[in-house]
């Protein structure tokens, strides 16, 4: 459903990504022409099939090549199509049925699914997943990280597609799918995309919150890009958080603590223990060294106590993303 608030809130982004791998562009259908803002319909992820792969559930249009582009020409009658995609891990893409290529007022979904398993299934939860991003009511994934090498199934879902076409754009915008990047600048501020926690995250901090009312947890993940050799540092990712207005009272703690995973694990409140290994899980691929630092900020509310808020600033240095997970406590 089109709507003011997009699925990502886009922060700016690195000059380098202006020379970010990108296939040519190929000529516009006859009738492109400015979409209008109109009212659409969510286009809704394919259904389940039986078998758990939702390869089954899609049209299969081949492939399209990182840096490439293909032309969807849908039918009359809603439906999905599924394109393959191989991708080394680390690669940062982007994912967008294009205004250029694309007809009027069509209304689409985009999922990215994968990677394959050795059983040729792709599975049915979307790596990455938007409705309408793009233009008008065209769909765009602004970063998705591939988290490890392989085949991935990129599917354009289409309603109100009769007599209309589609352009589907798949390009590199970071990490390893980049040719020969340049060295970090000095004093890098990390450019970054908020994306949605998984279900399951979401259910752990809500089933923590459930034990005490003065006591409360908030998970949060940002993207961020990463255009240069080498990995980026915890100061940077701490920068890159402090900077926001909700957090800037941790700037005046003292004494921030890096922490080892299991110092993380044992200072956080028992409530809340069991989420750090689900985002290990979630986010991590499993060989990288995952970095913490602990901010702590405690102030009177006046008559009515005082207020503690401790904050996990987490660093997955191969995976591109920042965790800020934060726990606050107000007396009773």
């Amino acid at each position: 459903m089109r709507g003011n608030l997009k699925q990502a809130i886009l922060w700016t982004l690195p000059a380098a990504l202006l020379s970010a791998c990108g296939g040519a562009p190929q000529a516009p259908a006859s009738d492109d022409a400015p979409l209008e803002q109109g009212q659409a319909g969510l286009v809704a992820a394919p259904p389940t099939p039986p078998s758990g792969n939702i390869a089954d559930s899609v049209v299969d249009q081949g492939v399209l090549p990182v840096g490439g582009a293909v032309a969807g020409y849908p039918g009359s009658q809603p439906g999905y199509f599924g394109y393959t995609i191989q991708a080394n891990a680390g690669a940062q893409l982007r994912l967008e049925v294009t205004h250029l290529g694309s007809s009027m007022y069509l209304d689409t979904g985009l999922f990215l699914y994968g990677p394959k398993d050795a059983n040729g299934s792709f599975g049915v939860t979307p790596l990455a997943q938007d409705d309408d991003s793009g233009y008008g009511t065209l769909s765009k994934v602004e970063l998705v990280t591939v988290p490890k090498t392989g085949e991935y199934l990129a599917v354009v879902g289409f309603v109100n597609a009769a007599n209309k076409q589609f352009r589907l754009a798949a390009s590199c915008v970071g990490g390893t799918c980049l040719v020969n990047p340049p060295a970090p600048p000095a004093g890098l501020t990390l450019s970054w995309l908020e994306q949605p926690i998984t279900e399951r995250l979401q259910s752990v901090v809500d089933q923590g919150n459930d034990w005490f009312e003065n006591e409360t947890g908030s998970l949060r993940r940002l993207d961020y890009y990463w255009t240069f050799t080498g990995q980026a540092t915890l100061d940077q990712a701490v920068q890159a958080v402090l900077a926001q207005g909700r957090y800037l009272v941790y700037r005046s703690d003292p004494a921030p603590a890096v922490l080892s995973l299991s110092e993380t694990s044992s200072s956080m409140w028992f409530q809340f223990r069991p989420l750090l290994p689900v985002i290990l899980e979630t986010y991590g691929n499993g060989t990288e060294t995952v970095q913490v630092k602990r901010y702590f900020r405690e102030y009177s509310t006046g008559p009515n106590g005082d207020t503690h808020r401790i904050l996990y600033i987490m660093l997955f240095p191969q995976s591109y993303k920042v965790i800020v997970f934060e726990q606050t406590w107000h007396e009773l």
